[in-house]
C-alpha cells in the first residue's frame, strides 16, 4: 500500500507533464479458454473494484501508441490484434472515482486536480492468445486476471458501457475471420471453431448450418489432417485462409 501510495503522490504532481490531462485509452482484452471468451479486468489498490486496462495517452506519443504500451504492460505481449472501436465522450465519466481512490490511498489532493477534469477515453480492442499472457499489475492495482464475459463484476467508470461496445463490434467481425485468426490455433476443428463463434455471440448454433455457411463464406479451408488422440472418429482441421488483402487481419495496431 505504501509504495502504491507514493507512486500515486508523485503521479499527481508530475503526470500532467508527462501525460495529456483529457485524452486516456481503455482496451478490452479478449481471449478464447476452455470454450469460453474471456475479458482481463484489472482491480484497483485501496477501492477493490474492477475496471479494464487503460490509462493516459503520452504527450510524446500517438494514441495507437498509447493502447499498445497499455497491453504490454499488463500482457506482457507485443504486436497483437488491436483496433480502435469507438471514442467515449459523456461529460461526466465517473471521474470522481478518482476521488475515492486517492483519498483511500491517503493522498491529499486539491478539488480542481488535473486528473478530476473530464477526459475523453478511445475504446480498443485486443485479441490475444490467451496461453500467451502474463497478467502484470501496475503501481495501482492489486490484481490483473481474466473473467468470463459472461460473469464479471461491475466495472467502474463507463467500463460496462465501453466493454458492451467493443463485443458488439467483435460480433460483426466474426464472418470476417479476423477474429478467429487471433483466437485460435491455426489448425482446429469445425467444432473448436464453433464453439468460439457461440462463445462470442452468446447463444448455440445449428452444426450442419455453421459448417455449410463457414465454407460458403470462403474463410476457412479444410485440411487433409485429421485431429489425433480423440476418442472418437478422428476429425478434419481447417484452417484460414491467408487474406492479405485485408489490413485488420494482421497483427498490430489497425
Amino acid at each position: 500500500m505504501r509504495g502504491a501510495r507514493e507512486w500515486l503522490a508523485e503521479f499527481v504532481e508530475t503526470g500532467i507533464h508527462e501525460y495529456l490531462p483529457h485524452l486516456s485509452v481503455d482496451c478490452s482484452i479478449f481471449g478464447f479458454h476452455g470454450g469460453e471468451l474471456k475479458i482481463l479486468l484489472v482491480r484497483w489498490k485501496g477501492l477493490e473494484r474492477w475496471c479494464l486496462p487503460g490509462g493516459y495517452v503520452g504527450r510524446e506519443e500517438t494514441v495507437d501508441d498509447a493502447a499498445a504500451r497499455v497491453l504490454e504492460e499488463r500482457t506482457g505481449l507485443r504486436q497483437i490484434y488491436l483496433r480502435q472501436h469507438r471514442a467515449f465522450g459523456a461529460t461526466a465519466r465517473g471521474e470522481s472515482v478518482l476521488r475515492e481512490i486517492l483519498a483511500n490511498l491517503g493522498v491529499a489532493a486539491p478539488p480542481d486536480l488535473w486528473i478530476f477534469h473530464r477526459v475523453v477515453t478511445v475504446g480498443y480492442l485486443a485479441l490475444v492468445d490467451f496461453a500467451e499472457v502474463e497478467p502484470k499489475p501496475d503501481h495501482l492495482s492489486a490484481e490483473v486476471r481474466w473473467w468470463s464475459v459472461l460473469d464479471h463484476p461491475p466495472l467502474l467508470f463507463d467500463h460496462d458501457e465501453i466493454l458492451a461496445d467493443a463485443l458488439a463490434a467483435l460480433r460483426n467481425g466474426l464472418d470476417r475471420g479476423t477474429i478467429g485468426r487471433n483466437l485460435l490455433p491455426e489448425k482446429f476443428t469445425m467444432s473448436e471453431l464453433q464453439q468460439l463463434y457461440e462463445a462470442v455471440l452468446g447463444r448455440s448454433l445449428d452444426r450442419r448450418n455453421f459448417q455449410r455457411k463457414m465454407l460458403a463464406l470462403g474463410v476457412v479451408e479444410r485440411l487433409a489432417e485429421r485431429r489425433r488422440g480423440v476418442p472418437h472418429r478422428a476429425p478434419h482441421l481447417y484452417r484460414f485462409v491467408p487474406s492479405p488483402s485485408d489490413p485488420a487481419d494482421a497483427n498490430g495496431s489497425s
